[in-house]
């Protein structure tokens, strides 16, 4: 479970909630269908012919990630919806563009992922931002580690970080449970050389601990530098020299965690991503685009 997935479930479950007929579909043995059937909410296997037939019932069809557009562009549901995540450019292959046409309304994760469409020739018109929503978590004691997303992804930047520890002398924990690890945590250290928003980055925020990420793509988004966090440049020694900053002086931390807990409030949290998603879904279906 990746900041995608667990968005399109923090979304499937908000819509069932508030009485929305949602259902979701997902690879039959992914961990996003065994998470979304052990909430009990309403969720099938992922088939090419359970979506050709599911997709003739639904008034919108939303796409999370690549493989579910390209299945849901072949089905040719007239209100497509696809979420952009990602902050690469499209490949520019016939396939490519045609599959990009078949949407009727792109969600991008960010101002940057926006840029990223239009620059690939989607209409500026057919793209709405609509920034992930995490929950707000208990502030942190900041007593305990330095904390690390857990990734193997090679563009998440775990060989820089490896570069900073032995350039800094320090050592931090990588971890996939972040929401327990965000509990005591003293800052977070979110790497990567190419970033469509950053979610995990937004749930240190909302525990008030303060982030030190690389200054690409969504992550100047989602961080204010000097104000919530500190953006570096994917340099071993900048790294190192911003964390050591926050570890030596523990009011700016405090400062800048309670000032990022803040900015989540303000503008990520889960009921406006599902308010914001919902009103792109009202203006499809009313035919406004």
């Amino acid at each position: 479970m990746r900041g995608g997935q667990w968005q399109a479930l923090l979304l499937h479950r908000e819509l069932t909630g508030a009485g929305h007929d949602s259902l979701l579909l997902a690879p039959p043995a992914s961990p996003l269908l065994r998470q979304a059937r052990a909430d009990s909410l309403p969720a099938e296997p992922l088939r090419f012919a359970s979506l050709w037939r599911l997709a003739r019932q639904a008034e919108v069809l939303h796409a999370h990630d690549a493989r579910a557009h390209t299945l849901a562009a072949l089905v040719g549901h007239p209100r497509l919806v696809v979420s952009r995540r990602v902050a690469f450019a499209p490949r520019g292959a016939p396939w490519s563009r045609w599959k990009l046409r078949k949407a009727r309304r792109y969600l991008a994760v960010s101002q940057y992922v926006r840029g990223v469409l239009v620059a690939a020739g989607v209409d500026a018109s057919r793209i709405s931002v609509v920034y992930d929503g995490v929950p707000l978590l208990p502030p942190s004691s900041r007593a305990g580690p330095i904390l690390a997303p857990a990734h193997c992804d090679p563009m998440k930047g775990e060989s820089l970080l490896r570069e900073a520890e032995k350039a800094g002398g320090f050592c931090a924990l990588r971890s996939r449970d972040l929401t327990g690890a965000l509990r005591e945590a003293s800052l977070m250290v979110y790497l990567s050389r190419m970033e469509g928003l950053g979610s995990g980055a937004l749930l240190a925020m909302s525990a008030a601990v303060p982030v030190v990420a690389s200054r690409v793509g969504g992550l100047t988004e989602a961080i204010v530098d000097g104000q919530t966090g500190l953006l570096v440049e994917n340099e071993a020694g900048a790294v190192a020299q911003a964390v050591l900053r926050l570890i030596r002086d523990r009011e700016l931390a405090a400062s800048m965690g309670e000032a990022g807990r803040r900015r989540v409030q303000r503008q990520f949290t889960i009921e406006l991503m599902v308010r914001r998603t919902l009103h792109n879904y009202e203006e499809v279906l009313s035919c406004l685009t």
